[in-house]
């Protein structure tokens, strides 16, 4: 090994960069491939990146090698950047035209001289167009008609006035501001109630975050008119959030219509096809709604116009009708007043007639009555006196003999007591009979040996009971 010749590795290395200097020298390729571990130097205006090529049937790498851009390939790279909006970076796959480099330091690479926008772009809208060919096959709320999409939203009829809005927008977002101040200041002096539901409104990573809030939205249980999606300018990479499938459905199901006005003035993106309505920007989203609800107030002028309008020329038809009406009336008036004067006439003096002979025959009845009522009271005055007298002497006559009647029952009575009076009995030879000075009248509260008082009609016995016997009581049967 040591005899051998030998050559230094910069040597080697100086060969390999002149054959390949050699063998590329003034050719370049147009080359596809995915961009891996991008980095970007912003103050040398370098980007550094590997081109990697995939398997057709997997992931796995089948090619890699290191590529950079600088200079004109550095500002076709913004070009690129500004006309599809989609930003030069990780996990693109792009067209660009390379040619082949060899440092002995860095070893080999790929330079960037250009990039085929169109390819990029074309990429975009396939799959932009994959995204909406499965929302249609995949979803029946969804349908295609020509080169319309019909959906439950945009199928959704707009209140005639739109109040309650609710805004889904970037947190601090100028497109936002630009909204509010339109709708708020708007030269009608329409009033809004606007309900802002921020979030992040780029980035295709970022759908869950914004298809949270459109589902917040609808929890609410508030009954919003519109729902509005604002977003202000920027990258069209910025916007690709709007194509994606799950935004896109949810927006096409949502049961509240769906406003958007997405700062991007190139590309309709899928949301806005799925939506009821599309306006360019964040303003035009305001001054739609503006719009509408001027629209709904000119119907409601013109219609009070036409009311005025018509009742105007109803009134004249019909004051015309109203005139003739009143000519006929007067005339007809007229008429039954001139026929009936005659005889109203007649009957008033009939009436003076007849009242004056009612008059004087009353007037006469009324004198005789009023003699008669004068006299009558007299006779009955009269009368009246003697029926008193009658009455008077009736009465004391009665009176003297009820109480001669009454006298005589009442000496039966001091009679009948007299005979009954203990007095008289005890002279009959009765008896009372005491107990401790209380009269017996029941010989059952009498025992033997009991101390008695026997009462006659001239003298008391003290004595005390020594038998007691059954009486028969023949002694008082008479």
């Amino acid at each position: 090994m040591g005899s051998e010749k030998h050559i230094k590795l910069s040597e080697l290395n100086r060969k390999i960069s002149d054959a390949l200097s050699d063998c590329f020298k003034g050719q370049t390729f147009w080359v596809v491939a995915d961009i891996t571990n991008h980095s970007y130097k912003a103050d040398k205006r370098i980007h550094y990146f590997e081109l990697v090529e995939k398997g057709s049937t997997s992931n796995s790498i089948v090619a890699k090698i290191i590529g950079k851009a600088w200079g004109t390939g550095s500002m076709h790279l913004s070009d690129f950047e500004k006309n599809t909006g989609q930003s030069f970076t990780n996990n693109i796959n792009v067209l660009v035209l390379v040619s082949v480099d060899y440092h002995p330091l860095f070893g080999l690479s790929l330079s960037v001289l250009d990039i085929d926008t169109n390819f990029t772009l074309g990429i975009l809208e396939q799959q932009r167009n994959a995204t909406l060919k499965r929302l249609v096959q995949e979803n029946v709320f969804i349908s295609k008609e020509g080169e319309q999409y019909s959906t439950t939203n945009n199928q959704l009829r707009l209140p005639a006035v739109i109040q309650k809005v609710a805004v889904l927008s970037g947190i601090n977002s100028a497109g936002h501001e630009d909204f509010r101040h339109t709708l708020e200041h708007n030269d009608f002096g329409y009033v809004f109630q606007i309900d802002d539901y921020p979030t992040i409104v780029q980035g295709d990573n970022n759908a869950k975050l914004f298809l949270g809030k459109l589902i917040e939205i609808y929890t609410t249980g508030i009954q919003y008119d519109a729902v509005v999606i604002t977003r202000g300018g920027g990258a069209q990479s910025d916007f690709l959030i709007f194509d994606n499938y799950n935004i896109g459905r949810a927006v096409a199901k949502f049961p509240i219509p769906v406003i958007t006005g997405i700062g991007h003035q190139k590309n309709v993106s899928i949301t806005d096809l799925m939506a009821h309505t599309q306006t360019k920007t964040p303003t035009k989203a305001a001054e739609f709604i503006i719009a509408h609800n001027r629209g709904f107030e000119q119907k409601i002028l013109l219609l009070q116009k036409n009311i005025v309008i018509k009742s105007q020329q109803l009134f004249l038809v019909n004051y015309q009708s109203l005139s003739s009406l009143k000519s006929t009336i007067s005339n007809s008036a007229r008429e039954l007043i001139t026929g009936h004067k005659d005889a109203l006439n007649t009957i008033n003096q009939n009436t003076i007639n007849s009242s004056k002979t009612i008059l004087y025959q009353q007037h006469k009845m009324l004198l005789s009555l009023s003699h008669q009522v004068s006299a009558k009271p007299k006779i009955i005055l009269y009368n009246r006196i003697n029926d008193i007298d009658n009455t008077i002497r009736n009465l004391k006559t009665f009176t003297s003999g009820y109480l001669r009647n009454q006298k005589g029952y009442l000496g039966h009575y001091a009679a009948s007591i007299r005979m009954m009076s203990p007095e008289n009995i005890l002279k009959k030879g009765y008896a009372i009979v005491k107990i401790n000075d209380q009269i017996i009248s029941n010989a059952n509260t009498i025992t033997v040996g009991d101390n008695i008082d026997v009462i006659l009609s001239d003298i008391i016995f003290k004595t005390t009971v020594k038998q007691k016997t059954k009486y028969n009581g023949r002694d008082t049967d008479l």
